[in-house]
């Protein structure tokens, strides 16, 4: 079993404290490494991996939006 999978299967049984402790060591390492960090402050951090999935979020239900207006099928 490789490590990703391990700490994928351990996480669910994490408590909230120790969930919280994880997302801040997660944190720190992106700010160490500097990589794909899109903002950065008090409030969190924001990557290009996070945009990317709001920006397919809102993509998507724009889709819906306008299948359900010309009566034909979503992508």
């Amino acid at each position: 079993m490789s490590t990703l999978a391990e700490i994928e299967a351990a996480i669910p049984r994490l408590s909230t404290g120790e969930l919280m402790r994880l997302e801040q060591s997660l944190h720190r390492l992106y700010r160490e490494r500097g990589d794909a960090i899109v903002c950065d402050d008090k409030h969190g951090m924001v990557t290009e991996a996070d945009l990317v999935a709001s920006a397919e979020e809102a993509f998507l239900a724009y889709d819906r939006e306008e299948a359900a207006h010309a009566k034909r099928p979503a992508r």
